[in-house]
C-alpha cells in the first residue's frame, strides 16, 4: 500500500489521451524525486529537498504519520505547513506554492493528497475542523460505483479508493456506510479483483482496461488489501489467517474478506521467489521495486500473513539504504511503517536508524515524549485510534511523461507494467 509518488497522477486525463483505462497508480519506486529547480526554494517546514510540485502533501503526510507512529512529536512548523496547504473546500492539492491565493476551479486538488493529509492530521490530533472539511469533500467526490478516482469525476481506481477508505477510518467514519446510491467503497474494490481463473487471479487491477479487462497490479493489490481490511497506511500485524495461504476463492459475490485473502495470496506468491516485487519501464529491464515491496509487507502483515513478510522484510533491510537515501522522506516513512506492521525495530533496520534518517530530511522534531514503537502503540490505544488505519501505497513515486494528441502529462502513476 501503497506508497509512493514524486509526480501527481492525472489518471482520468491520461486515460482520455492514451485511449486506455489501465494506468496503474504506482511509481518508479527506485527513482528519486526530481530535484528542485534553482529558482524554487524548498518551503520552510516541508520534508525533503526535492521539487514538491507533485508530491509535497503526500510526502509530508507520510513523514508526519511515520513520526507519530514511532512516538516522535513533529516540529510545529512541519504540521503548520501541511495544514496551510488545505483549500477552503477541505480538499488538498499535491502542492500549492502560493497558499495566500484562494483555491479555485483550476487548483488541481485530488483525492490521494486529501486522504493522506486526513490520515496524518487525524493521527496527530487537534485538527478536527480540518479533518472534517476534508472528509466532507471526499464524500462529495465519491463515484456512482462507490469508489474514487485520483481527481473528482475520474474513473475509480483501487489505490485512490483504498487511501480514501483509510482516511474515513482515521476520521472515525465507517467506510461501508459511505455509499453512493447502492454502492460502497468495498464494492468498488471487489469490481477490480481479478477473477481466479484469469492471469494474475486474486490480484487487484488499478482500473479496468479499455475493454473492461483487469490486469493484475502489485501496487494496486497491496493498497486494496489494506483498503479491504479497513486499514490505512499505519497497520499492525493482524491475527494469523491460515485461509489466506490456501487458494484463490472464486465467485460472483465475494466478500471483502475473500478479496483480501485472494490479494494476500497473490502478493505471497509474487514475493516467494526473490523476496521483492519487480517493476519495469517500457524497453527497460525489470528492476527491484523497493516501494511496492514495502507496501506489500504492510499489507501482508495486516492480513495476518506475517510469515510471508519475513523474506521481503529481510530483503528490504539489506537493500533499501541507497534507494531510501535517494527517494527521501516518503521512502523512509514507508520503511518505518513496514517495520511497525511487522514488529521490527525501525531504529535498527538492517543496522540503520530509519527514524533518525527521516527526521534529518526536515525540520528537527520536538523532543520526543515517546521513544519506541511500542510506546506509540500504547499512545494510539489511549487515543482510541488503534491502527491509525499502505499504500505503497497505499499508496509513492516517480515520474513518467505521457504524450498523446500533442499533449504531455506528468504522471505519478507508474505507467510501467507491474510484474511479480
Amino acid at each position: 500500500m501503497n506508497i509512493r509518488r514524486s509526480a501527481a497522477i492525472l489518471a482520468a486525463t491520461a486515460v482520455a489521451v492514451l485511449g486506455t483505462g489501465s494506468v496503474p497508480f504506482t511509481a518508479f519506486a527506485d527513482d528519486s524525486s526530481p530535484s528542485a529547480s534553482p529558482s524554487q526554494a524548498i518551503p520552510r517546514g516541508l520534508y525533503g529537498s526535492a521539487d514538491p510540485t507533485y508530491d509535497g502533501v503526500w510526502r509530508q503526510s507520510l513523514a508526519l504519520l511515520a513520526q507519530d507512529t514511532v512516538g516522535v512529536k513533529p516540529a510545529v512548523v512541519a504540521l503548520d505547513w501541511l495544514v496551510g496547504q488545505q483549500c477552503d473546500s477541505g480538499a488538498f492539492a499535491a502542492y500549492r506554492a502560493e497558499v495566500s491565493a484562494k483555491c479555485d476551479d483550476k487548483t488541481p486538488v485530488d483525492t490521494n493528497s486529501t486522504a493522506a493529509a486526513v490520515q496524518a492530521l487525524a493521527a496527530l490530533g487537534g485538527h478536527d475542523g480540518e479533518v472534517g472539511r476534508a472528509v466532507r469533500w471526499l464524500k462529495g467526490a465519491q463515484n456512482e460505483d462507490g469508489g474514487w478516482g485520483y481527481q473528482p469525476g475520474g474513473a475509480s481506481d483501487a489505490n485512490s479508493t483504498s487511501v480514501v477508505i483509510g482516511a474515513f477510518v482515521a476520521a472515525g467514519d465507517e467506510p461501508a456506510q459511505q455509499k453512493k446510491g447502492e454502492h460502497s467503497p468495498y464494492e468498488a474494490l471487489r469490481a477490480l479483483s481479478v477473477p481466479c481463473d484469469e492471469d494474475g487471479g486474486g490480484a487487484f487491477a488499478f482500473q479496468p482496461d479499455k475493454k473492461g479487462g483487469l490486469l493484475a497490479n502489485a501496487d494496486a493489490t497491496a493498497a486494496a488489501v489494506l483498503g479491504g481490511l479497513g486499514k490505512g497506511f499505519v497497520a499492525k500485524a493482524g491475527k494469523d489467517d491460515a485461509r489466506t495461504a490456501a487458494e484463490c476463492v472464486g465467485g460472483d459475490d465475494l466478500s471483502p474478506e475473500d478479496t483480501v485473502r485472494n490479494g494476500a495470496l497473490y502478493l505471497t506468491e509474487a514475493l516467494a521467489k526473490d523476496g521483492y516485487l519487480k517493476s519495469s519501464l517500457p524497453g527497460a529491464e525489470d528492476q527491484p521495486d523497493h516501494s511496492n515491496t514495502a507496501d506489500a509487507v504492510v499489507a501482508l502483515a495486516a492480513a495476518g500473513q506475517k510469515d510471508s513478510t519475513a523474506k521481503p522484510l529481510a530483503w528490504l533491510e539489506k537493500n533499501s539504504g541507497s534507494w531510501a537515501a535517494g527517494a527521501g522522506p516518503a521512502a523512509y516513512a514507508q520503511l518505518i511503517l513496514a517495520a511497525h506492521a511487522t514488529g521490527t525495530d525501525p531504529r535498527d533496520f538492517g543496522g540503520t536508524d530509519l527514524v533518525e534518517k527521516l527526521n534529518a530530511t526536515g525540520p528537527a522534531p520536538q523532543v520526543p515524549d515517546r521513544s519506541t514503537a511500542a510506546d506509540a502503540d500504547e499512545k494510539g490505544d489511549e487515543k482510541g485510534k488503534d491502527d491509525g488505519s499502505v499504500f505503497g501505497v497505499w499508496w509513492i513515486v516517480g515520474t513518467c511523461l505521457v504524450a498523446g494528441v500533442g499533449v504531455g502529462f506528468l504522471l505519478s502513476g507508474r505507467t510501467k507494467k507491474q510484474q511479480p
